[in-house]
């Protein structure tokens, strides 16, 4: 976050903050509509295996004999999940279109959050995106140059930042963390200058990696600093094992901190 923000950089956080809960309820709507379908096919299922003039007289002379029998359950499942989806997303659209005119308001993008810079997001959630970028490079290198260039080009990130996961070396609210937020920060600032834009963002790369700002409440929080210890963690495993023994004596500290810091936190 700003070290000092003003009164009008503190309104425009919140807005950014209010949209990026809009994203995070948006792709819970998806998981909910996809589980509603499901539901709704299995029911469905049951009651036409159960009872054909039952599933009948409920779908109203859909009956068509066995094929019919067969597209019941499914266009059941579709419509519900399909109408719950289409219903939510409209609000969705509805929203995010209220708050993207205030944020044009203000100089903002609705779908380039950090064409401005880094100031509203929290330093949790940066650490998080940047552990992302890291495992993408470690994992899939080339294989997945889509989402590498997406962090690098929205974000400022780059192989070079001296930001190690596995186990991390930055901790939230340290001067580390503020040295590679200004690194950052000025790497966007020199995109700019150049006539570069960052790349538009949306619900889509928001689903896969929470790219839009959010308010750090304690639940918050807790996910956020989960996710990414998650991913220290795992790459830990990667490299040296499940033990401590694998682990350089220079660095075994930091991995224990990350592995107990995880634990602790996935417990509660």
């Amino acid at each position: 976050m700003r070290d000092s923000p003003t009164s009008a950089a503190r309104e425009t956080d919140a807005v950014w903050h209010e949209l990026g809960l809009l994203y995070a309820l948006a792709g819970e709507d998806v998981r909910k509509a996809t589980m509603l379908g499901a539901v709704v096919f299995c029911v469905t299922a049951a009651a036409v295996l159960i009872s054909a003039p039952a599933a009948f007289s409920v779908f109203g002379g859909i009956w068509a004999g066995p094929f019919g029998a067969a597209l019941i359950p499914i266009l059941a499942g579709l419509s519900f999940g399909g109408g719950f989806l289409g219903w939510r997303s409209f609000g969705f659209r509805k929203r995010r279109r209220s708050l993207g005119r205030i944020l044009a308001a203000a100089g903002e993008e609705v779908r380039r959050p950090t064409a401005n810079g880094l100031g509203s997001y929290y330093d949790t959630h940066l650490i998080l995106l940047r552990c992302q970028y890291h495992y993408l490079l470690a994992r899939y290198g080339h294989r997945a140059p889509r989402s590498i260039h997406l962090l690098e080009e929205a974000f400022g990130f780059q192989p070079t930042d001296g930001f190690e996961c596995g186990p991390l070396n930055v901790a939230p609210d340290t001067p580390e963390m503020r040295q590679l937020r200004e690194l950052w920060d000025s790497r966007l600032a020199t995109r700019q200058e150049a006539g570069k834009t960052v790349p538009a963002m949306g619900l889509k790369e928001d689903r896969v990696y929470r790219v839009f700002p959010r308010e750090m409440t304690v639940p918050m929080e807790l996910a956020t600093r989960s996710a990414y210890l998650s991913i220290s963690c795992r790459m830990l495993a990667d490299r040296y094992g499940e033990g401590s023994a694998a682990i350089p004596q220079k660095l075994r500290h930091k991995a224990e901190k990350d592995r107990w810091e995880y634990a602790k936190i996935a417990r509660r």
